[in-house]
């Protein structure tokens, strides 16, 4: 089952504004909120909504699916084994549970054990494609007679689960984890069985301990000392001599297929057999002096029989290539990952990864004519001006993207001096998230609720399921500390616990608690602590497990830790903040990236991946099949702390081409999230890139002004240098032509001295940004001076390529033109642009629009209507209908003063075009019409109903004919 997690962004944020605006919100009773702080949330939902939604009384009662043995507290959601608890799509036991090496699903008699080590890949190399090492039951282990209604919940540590069967006579436990090639099962009612599909093939039974084969992939298991294993058609079973408890083990891949290599390998594994793994914590730590994160797993171990301890372990790639003071054996697992590596006899292991500094910004280093800074500083204008908030949604994921616009032009405005558009920018932020940090008597809207059956923090209106799937917390709540963060920096009266810090805290904690202690929300809900990545999913109920798509959504949530640790001094947040940073920044490397090569099949044709799968990564989103959009989802948002992303230059060309290649050309969506990336590895051609067609059309968390001055910046820094740390957390090196500039921000109130592991040195004032080596410079908190020196063999900017804001038009009359685009000048060859089918019902609501756009209007109304042509054909599909929306923004600035969405028109099914004009009448309309100086139209175009695609003509010529246009009831100047 795939349901979109968020509609196509392309015009998402007016799809959702204009939705917006018809909730309607109910008034609480101040009963029903508690305060924090200055601020409130609700403990109530709104009428008309519900939280999450499963089988049986799940919405209120997630505890029905445990046992009395299960942990107090809020259960977790958002893992690798969460369709255990979360049961949606099985109300009985699960979907497949991706633990890796191994895979299992519970059923009436027992548990499915996996072990798959050959793709499934489908897809072409230029479109949609996915690898999957689908579940396939090699055997299933239970209990002899075993028939459960149900599988439920026993307990759970940082990276276990231990699923429970009971039928009233017979019972089963068994242990899985991530990184554990054993299954631990402890059973009454009958004796120990696995069960295949057919007669099983053993390559060895003796005594307690037997030996077999399926599909290639060895396991033994192990019975208690003096028990034995008795085969019977397609069964092995055992008495286990009275007690109850066994293990099986997965042997690994590359074990020898000589039976002593074999056999000496089952021994060693026997010697941790019956050392049963109960429990499993992870301990971070910051070295700040080495910027390292040190983070230690361990394997607790119970002795079922002896006193050993100790245990074996898989590693994934991101942990073995930073692991410190232990070796792992030669032998190896295949996993969706990419190979594991096996440490035997270990209770524990420990990684070093090295952290290579965010910065709240880029710093403004490169401006040595003037011209650049007139060019952002225009197009800082626009983004300032008005509400910056106006054009988004009021849901929580299109409000976090508005305050994630709104902070990155704050931040910038506050580097050029530019206090009063800053101080603007701040307080739209401030009453924008004061509103959401409000709830109670009077409040009619925009608040977040406390759900306490299930130990969750809910934002109403709730999208993409962060309500009933508990999905994509970390993506939506990061936006909002992020802004709090740059708003903590000017004001750290509003930031106190005392004022509404307590309620920025309160989303942390919602997402990714750090405090295990904390009962009010489960321990760092979304992030995966062993697979070292998060997890969009609440329920990760699917046939390939759970997923994520955008890693980079939940890097902008890691970075926002750290940000608001730092702006308010709360060492235990930023601390958070820097172990799933670091982690999840090698992870996304190694599993959204494969930048080393190493971990996609090798006849896997992309080099990137939009979704991680439990079993797997597809060369997709949910929303879209547009190349810049399976690839851009996993860079959005660009802020400072996406320096991840440069970690390898190389790799960044690598990336870049395969969108050029399978778009069949340069990015006609998401220009400035691509170009923002390729910057990190060739800042010059993202440079020229942006200089030659900066009449793109914005990604809707983006502005001009933030993209300009990234790429122009990262053009004269160059790339990360990943070679030097530094003793402070908000810290960049950079490296272009040999010579490094060193970056650091001091958020403290006296100067600061930052050394980097080189030797260098650089202070920093107050409240300050600062730069020196290649470049000198020193900005923040009404700072505008120039740099005071370029870097050796920069290249300068070519004035004859200079942006500046888009031409004004000449003429009222629009051509729909391919691209997409609207354009005064006709096209020289009539063609067609597609538009999806619906699938479903979105009548006055656009769904994956196709959207033009033309900005450089100035001039007045004129008093006429809105005036259009579309020649559009549904071949001989019949009950389609395509929809219009026409939105006029009057200063370019992104706010919408008038929005116009007309009648669909019902196609026919006969090939050859028709007419759609403005004549259907319009369907809703709001604003009025104004002066536009500089402004733009926006055209969408959809299918309102219908499961076939329809085409519009575009490109036309006069002497082709039935040319589509849109005419502005405007007089132009």
């Amino acid at each position: 089952m795939r349901i979109p997690r968020r509609r196509p962004v392309v015009a998402g944020a007016l799809a959702l504004a204009a939705v917006a605006t018809a909730l309607t919100f109910v008034v609480l009773p101040s009963a029903e909120a508690a305060t924090l702080g200055s601020g409130s949330y609700a403990t109530a939902n709104p009428a008309g909504t519900t939280g999450p939604t499963g089988c049986g009384n799940i919405a209120t009662n997630p505890r029905q699916y445990v046992t009395a043995n299960a942990p107090a507290g809020a259960v977790p959601t958002n893992d690798w084994w969460s369709s255990l608890l979360f049961k949606r799509t099985d109300c009985n036991y699960s979907t497949p549970l991706e633990a890796h090496p191994m895979a299992f699903k519970p059923a009436n008699n027992g548990l499915g054990v996996s072990y798959t080590t050959e793709a499934a890949i489908s897809g072409t190399a230029t479109g949609v494609g996915e690898y999957h090492f689908p579940y396939t039951t090699e055997f299933t282990l239970g209990v002899t007679g075993l028939n459960a209604p149900s599988t439920l919940v026993d307990g759970w540590t940082d990276w276990t689960v231990t699923p429970s069967w009971s039928d009233g006579t017979r019972t089963l436990k068994t242990t899985i984890g991530h990184g554990i090639p054993f299954v631990y099962a402890q059973t009454s009612g009958g004796n120990a069985q696995l069960s295949f599909g057919g007669a099983p093939s053993v390559w060895s039974n003796s005594a307690n301990r037997i030996g077999f084969t399926v599909r290639g992939h060895d396991y033994m298991a192990y019975a208690p000392t003096g028990a034995t294993w008795t085969v019977s058609g397609a069964n092995i079973t055992s008495t286990l001599a009275g007690k109850n408890y066994f293990s099986v083990a997965l042997l690994p891949t590359t074990t020898s297929t000589s039976a002593a290599d074999r056999t000496a390998l089952a021994n060693t594994y026997g010697q941790y057999a019956h050392n049963h793994v109960t429990g499993t914590r992870v301990a971070w730590s910051f070295n700040q002096s080495t910027s390292t994160v040190n983070a230690t797993y361990t394997f607790t171990t119970t002795a079922r029989e002896g006193t050993g301890s100790g245990t074996v372990l898989a590693l994934y790639p991101h942990q073995w290539k930073n692991l410190s003071g232990s070796t792992p054996i030669a032998q190896t697992y295949v996993s969706p990952r990419g190979t594991m590596k096996v440490l035997t006899g270990a209770g524990a292991f420990t990684t070093g990864t090295k952290y290579q500094g965010v910065l709240p910004e880029i710093p403004a280093v490169a401006d040595s004519s003037g011209a650049d800074l007139t060019t952002v500083g225009a197009y800082l204008d626009q983004v300032a001006t008005g509400d910056p908030l106006a054009a988004f949604g009021n849901d929580t994921y299109w409000t976090g993207k508005g305050l994630g616009r709104a902070a990155r032009a704050a931040e910038l405005a506050d580097q050029l001096g530019r206090t009063s558009q800053r101080d603007a920018l701040l307080n739209a932020i401030r009453t924008r998230l004061t509103d959401w940090f409000t709830a109670g008597s009077g409040e009619s809207g925009r608040l977040f609720v406390y759900n306490q059956a299930w130990g969750t923090l809910i934002g109403y209106p709730a999208s993409y399921g962060s309500d009933q799937e508990l999905n994509d917390h970390h993506f939506h709540y990061g936006y909002y500390i992020a802004a709090a963060a740059t708003l903590a920096k000017f004001d750290k009266a509003w930031a106190a616990t005392s004022a509404y810090g307590g309620m920025v805290n309160l989303l942390i904690r919602d997402a990714n608690n750090p405090d295990r202690s904390d009962t009010m929300f489960p321990f760092l809900r979304d992030f995966d602590i062993y697979a070292g990545h998060d997890w969009a999913s609440g329920h990760g109920s699917f046939g390939a497990g759970n997923n994520q798509e955008s890693s980079s959504e939940g890097m902008n949530f890691a970075n926002a830790l750290i940000q608001w640790g730092i702006a308010t001094g709360n060492t235990a947040v930023r601390d958070a903040g820097l172990y799933i940073y670091s982690t999840q920044a090698q992870a996304i490397q190694e599993y959204w990236f494969d930048s080393s090569n190493q971990n996609f099949p090798s006849t896997f044709a992309h080099n990137t991946v939009g979704m991680v799968w439990g079993d797997g990564g597809a060369y997709a989103t949910w929303f879209s099949a547009e190349p810049e959009m399976i690839q851009g989802i996993n860079m959005l948002p660009v802020t400072g702390g996406s320096l991840y992303m440069g970690y390898k230059p190389g790799y960044i060309a690598t990336n870049y081409n395969e969108m050029t290649t399978n778009n069949g050309g340069p990015p006609t969506v998401w220009q400035d999230i691509l170009w923002s990336f390729q910057a990190l590895g060739n800042g010059d051609q993202a440079l020229a890139n942006f200089r030659n067609n900066s009449g793109y059309t914005p990604e809707e968390g983006e502005s001009k002004a933030h993209t300009f001055h990234w790429i122009r910046n990262l053009a004269a820094l160059g790339t990360v240098d990943t070679s030097v740390t530094a003793n402070t957390p908000l810290y960049g090196v950079f490296t272009k032509n040999g010579a490094r500039t060193y970056a650091a921000t001091n958020l403290g109130t006296s100067a600061l001295t930052v050394t980097f592991s080189d030797g260098h040195t650089l202070t920093v004032g107050a409240g300050k940004t600062a730069t020196n080596g290649a470049y000198t410079w020193s900005g923040g908190n009404g700072t505008s001076n120039p740099p005071t020196s370029q870097p050796p063999t920069s290249p300068s900017p070519s004035p004859s390529t200079s942006s500046s804001p888009p031409p004004n038009v000449g003429s009222n009359k629009f051509f729909l033109r391919s691209g997409p685009a609207l354009n005064t000048t006709a096209g020289g060859g009539a063609t067609t642009q597609t538009v999806t089918a619906a699938n479903g019902n979105y009548d006055g609501t656009p769904h994956n629009p196709v959207t033009y756009r033309v900005c450089g209007i100035t001039g007045s109304a004129n008093g006429g209507a809105t005036q259009f042509a579309f020649h559009v054909d549904a071949g001989a599909a019949v009950g389609q209908g395509i929809q219009a929306r026409v939105s006029y923004d009057f200063t370019g600035g992104g706010s919408y003063g008038r929005v116009e969405t007309y009648r669909y028109f019902a196609t026919d099914p006969v090939a050859g075009t028709e007419q759609y004009t403005q004549a259907v009448g319009l369907s809703s309309s709001s604003g009025t019409l104004s002066a536009m100086n500089r402004g733009c139209v926006q055209l969408e175009l959809w299918n309102a109903i219908g499961n076939a695609n329809t085409t519009v003509r575009v490109d036309a010529s006069a002497a082709n004919g039935n040319q589509s246009a849109l005419t502005i009831p405007y007089t132009v100047s």
